[in-house]
C-alpha cells in the first residue's frame, strides 16, 4: 500500500464515518457502521504514519506531522469511548479533523526524520499523547457546557440526543482529565530525565508553558475532589489547560518552524 493509496482510504472512511454518525442520530437507525468506518480510517491512517517512518528511516515529528500523529491518537480515543457510550457528536467533530489533519500533512508535511534516540521519541510520544488527551477533553468541556446551557434554558435541541446525560458526560470529561494529567506527569518526568540542555534545544518555553499547564489540571482535579467543582468552572479551567498546552507544543513549533525555518 503505498502513501498516496492509505491516504485516500482514510479520509473516505473518516468523511463517511461522520456523515453516518449525523445520519444515525437524525433517523435512530442503530448499527455499527459509523464505528466500522472509524476502525477502517485508523488503520489506514495508521499506516499512513508508519509508511512515512520506514520512507524517512525514523519517525517524523515536524509540524504538521506531529499533527497527524495528535490527530490519529485523537480519533483513536474516540472510536474507543463512542463504541460504548451515546457520544455520537465526539465523532462528528473528530473525524474530520483528522481528515483534514491528513490532508495538511501530505500537502505541506517536510517528511524528513527527526534525529531522536529511543528516549526521546519515549518522551515525544507521551507529549502527543497528552495533547490528544487534552484535545478530546477541550471538546467535551466545550459539548458539556453547551448541553448544560441548553437543559439550563430548556431548549431541548435535537443535538442533545448526540451526547449521554449530563451527569455522564461531566464524569467522562473528568476521567479524561484523570488520563491527560497522567500523560502530562509522563511528559514532564521524561522531559527532566532525558532532555539534556533545554534552552540549547529551544525547549526552555515548551517546559515551562507544560508545567502551568499541568499545574492548571492539578487545581482542577483537587478542586473537584475537595469542593466539588463542575460546571463553568470545570470548563474555564479546562480551557486555560488546553491553551497553555497548545501553545507550548504547536504554537511553540509553529514559530519556529514555520516562521522562523527552523526544523
Amino acid at each position: 500500500m503505498t502513501v498516496e493509496t492509505a491516504t485516500l482510504a482514510a479520509l473516505l472512511a473518516y468523511g463517511l464515518s461522520a456523515l453516518f454518525w449525523v445520519l444515525r442520530q437524525r433517523t435512530g437507525l442503530h448499527g455499527g457502521i459509523p464505528q466500522a468506518l472509524a476502525a477502517v480510517a485508523l488503520v489506514a491512517h495508521g499506516c499512513v504514519q508508519f509508511l512515512y517512518w520506514r520512507e524517512n528511516d525514523g519517525p517524523d515529528l515536524h509540524f504538521f506531522a506531529a499533527l497527524s500523529w495528535v490527530a490519529l491518537a485523537m480519533a483513536a480515543i474516540t472510536a474507543l469511548l463512542t463504541a460504548r457510550r451515546q457520544l455520537s457528536a465526539l465523532g462528528v467533530l473528530v473525524y474530520p479533523i483528522a481528515a483534514l489533519s491528513l490532508l495538511a500533512n501530505a500537502a505541506w508535511g517536510v517528511h524528513r526524520p527527526n534525529l531522536l534516540d529511543w528516549r526521546l521519541e519515549l518522551h515525544a510520544g507521551f507529549a502527543l499523547l497528552a495533547y490528544a488527551a487534552l484535545s478530546i477533553a477541550t471538546l467535551l468541556a466545550v459539548l458539556y457546557w453547551l448541553q448544560d446551557r441548553a437543559l439550563r434554558r430548556r431548549h431541548l435541541q435535537s443535538w442533545l440526543g448526540a451526547l449521554p446525560p449530563l451527569v455522564q458526560t461531566e464524569h467522562l470529561l473528568f476521567k479524561t482529565l484523570g488520563g491527560t494529567w497522567l500523560l502530562m506527569s509522563l511528559t514532564l518526568v521524561s522531559g527532566v530525565l532525558f532532555v539534556q540542555d533545554m534552552l540549547a534545544q529551544n525547549l526552555w518555553h515548551k517546559t515551562v508553558l507544560t508545567a502551568l499547564s499541568w499545574l492548571a489540571l492539578s487545581v482542577l482535579l483537587i478542586g473537584r475532589v475537595r469542593y466539588g467543582w463542575r460546571g463553568r468552572r470545570a470548563v474555564h479551567w479546562t480551557l486555560g489547560a488546553a491553551t497553555l498546552l497548545a501553545l507550548a507544543f504547536f504554537g511553540s513549533k509553529f514559530v519556529l518552524e514555520l516562521l522562523l525555518q527552523k526544523n
